[in-house]
Formats: C-alpha cells, sequence, structure tokens
C-alpha cells in the first residue's frame, strides 16, 4: 500500500495520497486536477456516495470509500445534500466506470471534475481502512496530475503542517449566509420531490423561499389544532436538504437561520421548536457561540431537537464534555440500542467527534448507546422537551428506522 517517499510516481500512477506520518499511497486519479489537505476517514455504506460527498458534515475530509464500486451508477441533481460538494476528495479500489442507472445524467468522473474535487481508483482501500482503525484518521495530502509529476515531500511537508479537525470551527464555513424557508418534502419515484429546491444563495448554499413553488400536502394528523403548522426554526451548522424535507413531511413550517443567528433573530421568527443541524468540525470550538444562544432557548422549556453535531451542541449546553473519536462512526449501518425498549435501530452516521457519557448531567438521561462501541448516541432531558441523537435520522443515504424522531418532535409541538 505505502511506497517510500519519491518524486517519481510508479509508472501509470495519476494519483497519490500522501499522509502525514510519511506513508505514500499511489492510485489513478479522477476528477479534478489539483491538491487538497484534510483528513482521512472511511465510509462504510454501499450506496449514497452522491450524497456523502455533498454533506456538509464531511467539509475539511477526504473519504475513504469501503465499498469498491463506487460511481457505478453515475450521479444527478436530485442526490446530493447540499448545492455544492463539501467533502474534499473520494479514495476507490475500483476504477469508475460508466453509470448504468436510468436515473443518472452524469458520469461521476465529470460531477468530480465539475465540483472541483479530486479522487483516486486502484487504492487498496481495505488496508487503509485498517491503518486508519489502528493509527487513528490521518491528516493527509491528496493530489490529482494527469501527468502523473508530483513533489512529495513538498505534499508531505503540507500534511504534517495541517492543524487537523481538533479545534476547528467549520459549521461558520457551511453555514448559511442568510435566512431562508424550506417547503421542499421528500422524494418519490415517478414524481420526485413536492416541490421545486428553492432558488440558491448563501454560503453553504442555502436555498432562498420560493413562494411561486408547489406547497406539499402534510399529513393532517400530523398537524395541530386548527390546520396551523408548527413553526421550526433549524440551526444550519451544515444541514442537509434531507432534514428539512423530514421536518416538512412530519407537518412543520421551517425557517432555517445561520450557524451564528442570535436568540433574538431565532425568536423573532416565533418557533414553536428549535432543531440542531448536523455538520463538521469540533463541537467544542462551535460551541463557543452556538451554547450560549442554545441556554437561552432552553430557558424557554420549548421542544428542542438536535442531531449530529447538534447533539453534541446540546451536550455542551447542558454541560456535558466532548471528545474526539479515534477513528469516528461513519457509514448507513451502524447498530444503535434504543435503552427505552432494547429496540436496535440500523441507523446513518457520519461524526468524528462524540458527547462523554460520563459528563452527562443528572438531568439528561441516556437513551440510544452505540452498539459498536458503547459510545452515547441520544440523550433527553427529564425536565423538559428536549432530546438528541448522535446518528442521522432521515438517512439519506441509508435506513429508515429513526424517522420517528420527528414525529416525536413534531408531537411535542403539538402539545
Amino acid at each position: 500500500m505505502a511506497d517510500p517517499i519519491s518524486s517519481r510516481a510508479p509508472s501509470g500512477a495519476t494519483g497519490v495520497l500522501v499522509l502525514a506520518s510519511g506513508e505514500v499511497i499511489w492510485g489513478k486519479g479522477f476528477g479534478a486536477e489539483g491538491q487538497a489537505v484534510g483528513e482521512v476517514c472511511f465510509n462504510t455504506a454501499m450506496t449514497g456516495y452522491q450524497e456523502v460527498m455533498t454533506d456538509p458534515s464531511y467539509a475539511g475530509q477526504i473519504i475513504n470509500f469501503t465499498f469498491p464500486h463506487i460511481g457505478n451508477v453515475g450521479t444527478n441533481p436530485e442526490d446530493v445534500e447540499a448545492l455544492n460538494p463539501h467533502a474534499l476528495g473520494a479514495i476507490v479500489r475500483q476504477d469508475v466506470t460508466d453509470p448504468s442507472n436510468f436515473r443518472s445524467t452524469q458520469h461521476f468522473d465529470a460531477w468530480m471534475k465539475a465540483n472541483g474535487r479530486i479522487g483516486i481508483s486502484g487504492v487498496d482501500t481495505r488496508a487503509l481502512t485498517r491503518l486508519i482503525r489502528v493509527a487513528g484518521a490521518p491528516n493527509a495530502v491528496i493530489a490529482h496530475s494527469a501527468s502523473g509529476d508530483f513533489d512529495v515531500p513538498a505534499l508531505l511537508a503540507r500534511a504534517k503542517a495541517w492543524a487537523g479537525l481538533e479545534g476547528m470551527d467549520l459549521a461558520k464555513d457551511v453555514t448559511t449566509l442568510q435566512t431562508y424557508g424550506w417547503d421542499q418534502g421528500l422524494w418519490k419515484l415517478g414524481s420526485g420531490y413536492t416541490s421545486p429546491l428553492p432558488q440558491a444563495g448563501g454560503a453553504g448554499g442555502g436555498p432562498l423561499n420560493d413562494s411561486t413553488a408547489e406547497q406539499p400536502t402534510p399529513n393532517p394528523s400530523r398537524l395541530r389544532e386548527g390546520n396551523k403548522k408548527p413553526r421550526v426554526v433549524a440551526i444550519d451548522y451544515g444541514i442537509k436538504h434531507n432534514i428539512l424535507r423530514n421536518l416538512v413531511d412530519v407537518g412543520c413550517d421551517v425557517t432555517i437561520v445561520s450557524a451564528t443567528a442570535t436568540f433574538e433573530e431565532i425568536m423573532a421568527h416565533a418557533p414553536d421548536g428549535l432543531f440542531l443541524s448536523n455538520g463538521p468540525g469540533d463541537p467544542a470550538a462551535t460551541g463557543v457561540y452556538a451554547v450560549p444562544v442554545i441556554k437561552q432557548w432552553l430557558d424557554t422549556k420549548k421542544p428542542l431537537f438536535g442531531i449530529c453535531l447538534g447533539h453534541q451542541m446540546l451536550g455542551l449546553a447542558v454541560g456535558a464534555k466532548t471528545e474526539k473519536m479515534h477513528q469516528g462512526h461513519r457509514g448507513a449501518n451502524h447498530p444503535v440500542k434504543r435503552l427505552s425498549d432494547g429496540a436496535v435501530e440500523i441507523t446513518s452516521m457520519n461524526h468524528g467527534f462524540a458527547v462523554d457519557a460520563d459528563t452527562l448531567p443528572a438531568n439528561a438521561k441516556a437513551t440510544h448507546i452505540s452498539l459498536f462501541d458503547g459510545s452515547n448516541c441520544g440523550f433527553e432531558l427529564a425536565d423538559q422537551p428536549a432530546f438528541s441523537v448522535q446518528y442521522h435520522p432521515e438517512a439519506s443515504p441509508g435506513p429508515q428506522d429513526s424517522h420517528y424522531l420527528f414525529e416525536k418532535f413534531a408531537g411535542m409541538m403539538g402539545d
């Protein structure tokens, strides 16, 4: 898997991954030419590579896909979680083939190139995954040059110089710059989404509300008395489109605000509930400005639901601590035990930090744990309607075992 440091690539090699620890991994480049520095992590999902690449939670990271056949169903404009990709690059085992799927509109190689993202194929991704499991997620530079000419010592120096994700606030980089409304519902085969994606705007590719778009019809049983939709403000730390679609699906009127929105700016929308989204980076760094706002919200005793980074933000707000994980959890097949009844949910996950369960206060009751390593995957507050989970309950891509959490949140606002 690794070769000695050398400025000369092996015959036919047009891509390289240089780890800060000195390992050099050669392959065949695809997508955009150039180089990028970030943290290498592995994702075990068998489907949904386009959703993974566009998930804002992957900002600052290079994805090593353990499933060998990435790119074989092509890409399309519907299967994205943000308007722009946020993962820096993709490492895959097999060469990207021509797409074989009726929904494909663009080759994965062309999509990567158009979006300025670097790929390497022909890599022993299982060996790289084992390295990460043993040594932890490394800092690295991924590079692609059609000529096969690389200055490996310079790439190594850049990888070593990168500070890493610990202590890094990335939510500010991916969040929307403006407030907007969302009314698009879930996708259905044959008809697509229930309304068009609103016009784009903002640093994180956040849409603007489009009053001319067809309005989705929510399930009447999920509406409050008088057919009034519960009004939700979602704080965008790096929110995925399908999170918003699931909130719409359970009958919510959704407004998205920036990660740096003040409590007063949130309350100006007269919300019935607050949603804390997923996102990238070190939760402790984001918490510097996010936690005071969440504490003010908790004083209102109104419903709150957090996922992923939002789960970690709630943990910090109630006095718990977060910690960097050795390798993180990333994939669409992670088993989580629900402590209330012992049921096991198969979940989608993407996180490299976790809430330290031992630091949760007495009023925070653990609700879910990982069956991989026992780490905390959810808790709720005993004295008010606030709860959170570490995983992505909308499961795009992945199983739908945890959709009930959106209904739980909507039900809290209907009480």
